[in-house]
């Protein structure tokens, strides 16, 4: 428990057994009083074997839903078995489990708190195309939700009973719909959505696909998410 509050970490993995054991041992060394799901969204590794072995709760899907489909599933479970809070955490290490606290003392004032990469905390940056998005993605969902937002993509984030029980019901499986879309539904839904600043580190295994080709598709297909976001009832 963090503050008397039963905390639920989330963490969608996907073919992380290299990293997960570790990220796991983290979280717990730095908050033990919270539990750790890990949702195995059809990994073709060791994955839910080194989950286990590191202490943490598994649930396992039959096949690869993606990011969306797995953090659905995670707040469903945290709404199933009452907590109060649900982390979204993710299972490359890049996420710092040391911000956890600082998420879930803002859902004091809000809703839904967003962990942003571009608050002045740390030296995280992105250029071309994917920055482009993003700034273009910040400024449209801030007016959205009344509160200045500069790292709408990050899916490091917390959210008490009122987000849990959205979520648990409705959370966009479709590229970048579960974080675009996720904030436009929550405001449509009378939740308050806040950031607070965050550092970013380096993945501990696995590579992170970068090229101009994909980066250019990722500011097409940013937009095409914001405008379904803002259309779709």
């Amino acid at each position: 428990m963090i503050s008397g509050k039963r905390v639920l970490v989330v963490i969608p993995a996907f073919n992380e057994a290299g990293a997960i054991a570790g990220v796991i041992g983290e979280v717990r060394g730095e908050l033990p009083g919270v539990d750790v799901l890990v949702v195995d969204d059809g990994s073709a590794d060791t994955t839910v074997v080194e989950a286990r072995k590191a202490g943490a709760l598994v649930a396992r899907l039959p096949y690869n839903l993606g990011v969306g489909g797995a953090r659905r599933l995670g707040f469903r479970y945290g709404q199933d078995n009452d907590y109060d809070v649900v982390v979204q955490f993710d299972a490359d290490g890049q996420h710092d489990p040391r911000y956890i606290p600082q998420l879930i003392e803002a859902l004091d004032t809000a809703d839904v708190v967003i962990g942003a990469r571009f608050a002045g905390e740390g030296d995280y940056r992105v250029r071309g195309p994917r920055a482009w998005a993003m700034t273009v993605l910040s400024g449209v969902l801030s007016r959205v939700a009344k509160a200045r937002l500069t790292d709408t993509t990050s899916g490091f984030r917390a959210a008490n009973r009122k987000g849990i029980d959205l979520y648990a019901q409705w959370f966009p499986v479709e590229y970048l719909g579960d974080t675009v879309e996720t904030i436009v539904q929550a405001v449509r839904g009378g939740l308050t959505v806040r950031q607070v600043p965050v550092a970013m580190r380096a993945r501990v295994a696995g590579k992170a696909s970068h090229s101009p080709v994909k980066a250019t598709v990722y500011l097409g297909r940013s937009f095409a998410v914001l405008l379904l976001a803002l259309v779709r009832r």
